[in-house]
Order: C-alpha cells, then sequence, then structure tokens
C-alpha cells in the first residue's frame, strides 16, 4: 500500500484536474477520499495512501514526473498458449518505484512478455520519466523490439508495434536481455498473479 507524503489539497487538485472522482473523508482524521482507475486514494494530514489493484493509476498522478528510472518486465504462461499473468517493477534511485501484476487470460509466453513490457511502459509514461533502462528475461523479445529479429507471428508483430510507440513518447530509452536473476522481482510478481487465481 503505496504512501505519498503530500499537500493533500494540492494532491487533491492533481486528483480532480485527472478526472478522478473526490468525496469527502469518512472519519474525522480523513480529508478526502478518491477513486480514479483502479485504485483508491486516502488523505490524511501531509499524506495520502492509495490501495486498490493498480495503485500505480493514481500514484502516477501524484508523484513529480521527470528523471530516469529502471523498468523491469516478466510474462508466464502455464500451457503456453495458457493461462498467463504479467509481472513489472519500476526502480528509480529512491528504490521501487511502482510494481504491478495481473492475469491477462489465455496467452503464450512470448504474448505475455510483450503485455509485460507494454505494461511497464504505460506505467513510467503515466509517471513522467523521460529516460528508461529497461530489461527483461526473454532474449527473443528484447531481440525483436531492438530490430535484431523479425517478427512473423501477426500478434507479436501488432504487440512490437504498440512496444515502439511507447517508446517513441520518451526522450531515451534503452532495452537489455538480463539472466532470470536480476528480472527476479518482476518473474516473482507475475507467477504469483497465475498463482492466486
Amino acid at each position: 500500500m503505496p504512501v505519498i507524503e503530500c499537500d493533500p489539497e494540492e494532491a487533491r487538485e492533481r486528483l480532480e484536474s485527472a478526472g478522478a472522482t473526490v468525496t469527502d473523508g469518512n472519519t474525522e482524521h480523513e480529508r478526502w477520499r478518491a477513486e480514479y482507475g483502479d485504485a483508491s486514494a486516502v488523505a490524511y494530514d501531509e499524506k495520502v495512501v492509495i490501495q486498490g489493484a493498480q495503485p500505480s493509476d493514481i500514484e502516477a498522478v501524484l508523484r513529480d514526473g521527470g528523471g530516469r528510472a529502471h523498468c523491469y518486465f516478466d510474462g508466464a504462461s502455464r500451457g503456453n498458449p495458457g493461462p498467463a499473468a504479467i509481472g513489472w517493477v519500476i526502480v528509480t534511485s529512491d528504490g521501487i518505484a511502482a510494481e504491478g501484476s495481473e492475469r491477462i487470460g489465455n496467452a503464450t509466453n512470448n504474448q505475455a512478455e510483450y503485455d509485460a513490457l507494454i505494461r511497464v511502459l504505460e506505467a513510467a509514461r503515466d509517471f513522467g520519466y523521460d529516460e528508461l533502462e529497461i530489461r527483461g528475461d526473454s532474449e527473443l523479445i528484447v531481440k525483436q523490439v531492438r530490430g535484431e529479429y523479425d517478427t512473423n507471428n501477426p500478434t507479436l508483430r501488432e504487440k512490437r508495434v504498440t512496444v515502439r510507440e511507447l517508446l517513441s513518447q520518451f526522450d531515451s530509452w534503452t532495452l537489455s536481455h538480463v539472466p532470470r536473476e536480476i528480472n527476479e522481482r518482476a518473474d516473482n510478481l507475475a507467477n504469483e498473479a497465475l498463482d492466486d487465481a
């Protein structure tokens, strides 16, 4: 459950400008409550507590953007194709800025890998980062996105186009293949999402 230390009134204005539904708090300690995307927030004196399936929906609105982030992504499929899930993590010099996981229905492992990459790029964009260092343990996806491998599968080709469109929104980016141990947190998140089903 992320906690953002901030001015609650400024946070309220940002959320209302983004289209969030903001209501009065339920207790004398709560300043206000907000619903936005798949997340909710409760404001107290000098902080906002965020909950929900995708806390990054509200975090992205409230945290100051800019700067560099390290993004990790992983997809998992049991059956290939079969039940699939994704996991992703955004890390800055301050530690983990955001992370998430979710089931995505039935997919191949490669489709899940692309979906995880798309989701982490969307989150990084929403947070307003300028420079990304992206890492994943799927050599195929990394090399397809970088243009070193062709993408013959129509579904993967479509997903690669989406990834390239998202990447064009950043000032600079790198995409590297890393061993699974380096990508452990994203891998765990994807597998936990499958296990929790």
